[in-house]
């Protein structure tokens, strides 16, 4: 195939890479340093022999395992890789197997090793937009030789020689954080032997519990509050639901507080669904030791409740569904208005699927709270499943109290009169509104144009009124001057009121 036609074939909107996919992506951050060690093949261990000499080949051949080797290339090292990776068989073997093997030098070699190999800077994911639930994860190439030392770190821990009180002077809170920053590997492989591990240690090591509880607390509240990254999450809850699991009572306030403030906020995170049956499993633990926290524990859950996301919605429901199990009902009372209120909005969702078990002694309370969106969900939902689900459950609740259901029937039936009633009214009224603003334009118009022929018709009547009163008395004075005779008439426009005129006359003859 010629590059250009590659190129034509690349389509820019795919959210894909242009890498070839055809092999499992490795990453690794072991690189041999400048000076290289030439492993030499050592003699076998011996388990039914107890002696200085083996105790002494035991450390020889932990030191030679301290040797870290370069996975990225498969081709180099072959025979030093194969040195080590039989001399960690025969050390997982020997101390299997063998007794007293465990001396107190050995531990310090032991911790050593196994530190040279697990703790290293995690490679950076290949992929900058890496999403857990549809990307494969980057695996560890240099994983033949860490499997090999993560089982020996095991026997180790599971041993019947082991002594703890040996143990805790190498096994420290250092090491314990170097440990738990690997539950961020990207490799389900390496998670899954440090989740094993860390609960050996949990177990064996009194003195380091509450250090791993409070540390345990610290990436997750990091990972809720500042990264919304960490792949370890799911690993670690499950630890943690075993710890809870053996919690003394009455429970202490700690613990309550790591329930409120630690583990129901991580039903927030966007990535809940791939640690979410974990975390579900240790909030039943918690209810299940303490019955008074389901009051916080639910309305904690309603807090965090899911606005836009139907999967999340199903998810909270499973939960909600779990802790129902369980709960008792003195505490059920306290919180099923609020629950099944929200339970309702869900419901009434076009896009939503639910399955639910109601609990037919508080069936007054739900009903009354669960009926209208039922119903009205059982007359106009799009998806035919989801009606014939309802239409089950509206079945379920007649049977439960029929007398109750004929009375919400009537009601949601008048309810829903009334509000097509008000919808008309709106209707109507919004109706004369845009009639009346018609009205108003139309008159509006109509008025400038009368009020442009008002001003035309008073400036012509201006121009054709008669003289006014002192010009007509004016002439009339001229006239009368002239003569005397014209008095008696009046003229055109003398006045005709008989007793005007003979005070006129009187007032010439005086004037004469």
């Amino acid at each position: 195939m010629s590059s250009g036609t590659f190129v034509d074939r690349i389509d820019p909107f795919a959210k894909r890479s242009l890498k070839k996919k055809g092999k499992k992506s490795q990453g690794s951050s072991r690189y041999r340093n400048s000076q290289d060690v030439e492993l030499q093949q050592l003699p076998p261990l011996k388990a039914d022999c107890s002696s200085l000499e083996q105790e002494e080949l035991f450390i020889r051949k932990l030191r030679q395992c301290c040797v870290s080797f370069d996975f990225m290339d498969p081709v180099t090292d072959l025979k030093g890789k194969e040195i080590k990776r039989a001399a960690l068989n025969d050390l997982s073997t020997y101390i299997t197997h063998g007794r007293g093997v465990l001396t107190e030098p050995v531990y310090p070699e032991i911790i050593r090793m196994i530190s040279c190999n697990l703790f290293r800077t995690l490679p950076p994911s290949e992929n900058p937009d890496f999403d857990p639930e549809e990307d494969d994860p980057t695996l560890e190439a240099s994983w033949p030789h860490l499997q090999l030392v993560y089982e020996v770190f095991l026997r180790f821990l599971e041993s019947q020689d082991f002594q703890a009180t040996i143990g805790k002077r190498v096994i420290d809170q250092k090491f314990v954080l170097q440990l738990l920053e690997l539950f961020d590997s990207e490799d389900p492989r390496e998670r899954d032997f440090l989740k094993t591990v860390l609960h050996r240690i949990y177990g064996k090591f009194l003195g380091l519990r509450a250090f791993i509880r409070k540390q345990i607390n610290n990436i997750f509240l990091r990972f809720i509050y500042e990264t919304e990254h960490f792949n370890g999450v799911g690993e670690l809850l499950e630890i943690l639901g075993s710890i809870i699991n053996g919690f003394a009572l009455p429970l202490k306030a700690e613990h309550k507080q790591f329930l409120v403030k630690v583990l129901l906020p991580l039903h927030k995170v966007k990535c809940l669904s791939l640690y979410h049956a974990q975390l579900a499993y240790c909030i039943v633990q918690f209810l299940e030791k303490d019955p008074f926290l389901t009051e916080p524990v639910v309305r904690g859950l309603l807090k965090f409740w899911p606005k836009t996301c139907s999967q999340k919605e199903v998810m909270f429901l499973g939960e909600i569904e779990e802790i129902l199990d369980v709960i008792d009902p003195p505490q059920f009372v306290k919180i099923q208005e609020p629950l099944f209120r929200q339970i309702a909005k869900c419901v009434s969702s076009p896009h939503f699927q639910y399955a639910m078990s109601l609990i037919e002694e508080n069936n007054a309370v739900i009903m009354p709270i669960m009926f209208p969106a039922l119903y009205r969900i059982s007359k106009e939902h799009w998806n035919q499943t989801i009606v014939a689900l309802v239409y089950n459950v509206l079945k379920t609740f007649m049977e439960m109290n029929s007398k109750l259901f004929d009375e919400l029937t009537s009601s949601y039936k008048a309810e829903r009169q009334k509000e097509k009633k008000r919808e008309r009214d709106r209707e109507e009224l919004w109706k004369k509104l845009h009639e009346l603003e018609s009205n108003r334009s139309s008159g509006r118009t109509a008025g400038g144009s009368a009020t442009t022929s008002n001003s035309a018709a008073s400036a012509a009547s201006t121009s054709l009124q008669p003289p006014s009163s002192a010009g007509l008395n004016s002439h009339q004075q001229q006239s009368n001057s002239g003569s005397s005779g014209s008095l008696s008439s009046g003229g055109a426009g003398g006045d005709n009121n008989p007793a005007t005129t003979n005070a006129k006359i009187k007032q010439d003859k005086a004037d004469n």
